[in-house]
């Protein structure tokens, strides 16, 4: 799944700015929160159509260091640096979209001006602090921005459209089909800020459906580029839920060493290559009934553990080539100590495996993509790891873990300019058995 940038710099866009920027420039709240609602998607979209301009790169990678998200009210509206960006992908549009936008939100033009330095200003420093944060270097911020082509269709706010904000040539890029749109009407009731909104893919708008400018050819070639555009999400889509409910299992043969699994895809055990569907069901853990899936991590080792090969295991060479990937325990991004939705509960599972059969003993890995330094990934996962480690041991299991390693991007096998959601596959934290 693709990162939306907006749910980065929402943060930086809440109430408590809309209060000071409304009594700065002597406007309503609500009409800087309407603005905001407009300005956010057009300004993202434009820094994604210029996903390859180095100056677009440049602003963000210096954003982290400007201290720019420190000042936004004091510092974006006014600054030389923003101005020249909105100048770089906006061009001339840029009266025409302060123009609109101010219709839109009930504002002036020099309050939407100066808002419009400052979401371009929230925008760049929360991009640049992501990218400091995940250590994306300019071609791991391009392949970002490029991802959200796919995602600002849907977001600007009733009462908006590209043709409105004069924006249409630059937009054909994203095949948003709605460049001779008509405005849409907003609800009665003013709609809340959208920056609150959050998508995973484009979707099609059915008030997309009626030409108000175009002659009789668009009464059928309209309907009929709709219709491509549904197949081709409906596709999309398919090929998602295909990805994120199958689960591989590979045995991996690939060093001598310690090594970790090959490539697989996100939630994935590290066996023989052969998809098992991911169904959520009880585990027998010795009469014990664990929540997993038929093939995953819990069901693989309590396989392995009963079989008897662990006993039988001469030394840790025998062990050393078969991992096996967590399929719920994921860190959220950058972070080495916090945990996502869901992941305690496959932890809790294999503190109950080990508690079941005592004598055996395991070590964590962990890893990354191939994206960013290397001597900071390295850190990373053995952080992650290292965390993990912990957390056993405060579970009452710390004998049975005998080291944590972080293994960094040194197995990860896919591109650094693929999305970010193919790279998943290479960030993952996995568990052997050792001796």
């Amino acid at each position: 799944m693709s990162l939306n940038v907006i749910d980065l710099i929402k943060g930086q866009l809440g109430p408590a700015l809309v209060s000071q920027a409304a009594s700065q420039f002597g406007e309503s709240e609500s009409g800087i929160s309407k603005a905001i609602g407009g300005m956010l998607p057009a300004v993202v979209g434009g820094l994604a159509n210029n996903s390859d301009n180095p100056g677009v790169l440049d602003a963000i990678t210096n954003a982290s260091s400007s201290g720019i998200l420190g000042n936004l009210m004091g510092g974006a509206s006014s600054s030389p640096v923003i101005s020249n960006l909105l100048t770089s992908i906006f061009g001339d549009k840029i009266s025409g979209i302060v123009n609109a936008i101010a219709t839109y939100a009930g504002i002036s033009n020099n309050s939407s001006s100066s808002l419009l330095n400052l979401v371009t200003g929230a925008t760049v420093g929360s991009i640049g602090k992501y990218a400091a944060d995940n250590n994306l270097d300019k071609s791991g911020i391009s392949n970002l921005l490029g991802e959200q082509k796919g995602i600002v269709s849907s977001l600007l706010p009733a009462g908006l459209s590209l043709a409105s904000l004069n924006i249409g040539d630059w937009a054909k890029g994203y095949k948003f089909d709605n460049d001779n749109d008509a405005i849409r009407t907003a609800a009665s009731e003013e709609p809340k800020i959208e920056v609150t909104r959050s998508t995973t893919s484009a979707g099609t708008n059915p008030d997309r459906n009626n030409n108000e400018g175009g002659g009789s050819i668009w009464k059928w070639l309209l309907p009929l580029l709709l219709l491509i555009a549904a197949g081709y999400f409906l596709w999309k889509q398919c090929d998602k839920k295909q990805t994120t409910t199958t689960t591989t299992t590979s045995d991996s043969t690939a060093s001598k060493t310690d090594t970790a699994a090959t490539t697989t895809p996100v939630d994935t055990s590290a066996s023989t290559a052969t998809p098992v569907a991911k169904t959520d069901e009880n585990i027998d853990l010795n009469g014990v009934m664990l929540k997993g899936y038929k093939g995953g991590m819990e069901d693989q080792m309590i396989t392995f553990l009963k079989s008897g090969n662990y006993k039988n295991a001469a030394d840790d060479a025998a062990l050393k080539d078969k991992w096996y990937d967590f399929d719920h325990v994921n860190f959220k991004m950058g972070s080495s100590t916090d945990l996502e939705a869901g992941s305690q509960g496959q932890l809790d599972n294999l503190v109950a495996i080990l508690k079941a059969f005592p004598d055996a003993k395991i070590k964590i890995g962990g890893y990354t993509d191939k994206v960013g330094n290397e001597a900071n990934n390295v850190k990373l996962s053995k952080a992650r790891a290292e965390f993990i480690k912990a957390a056993l041991a405060k579970a009452g299991v710390g004998t049975q873990v005998l080291e944590a390693e972080g293994y960094g991007s040194k197995f990860a096998k896919v591109d650094p300019k693929a999305s970010d959601a193919e790279r998943a596959a290479d960030r993952k934290m996995s568990v052997r058995f050792a001796k």
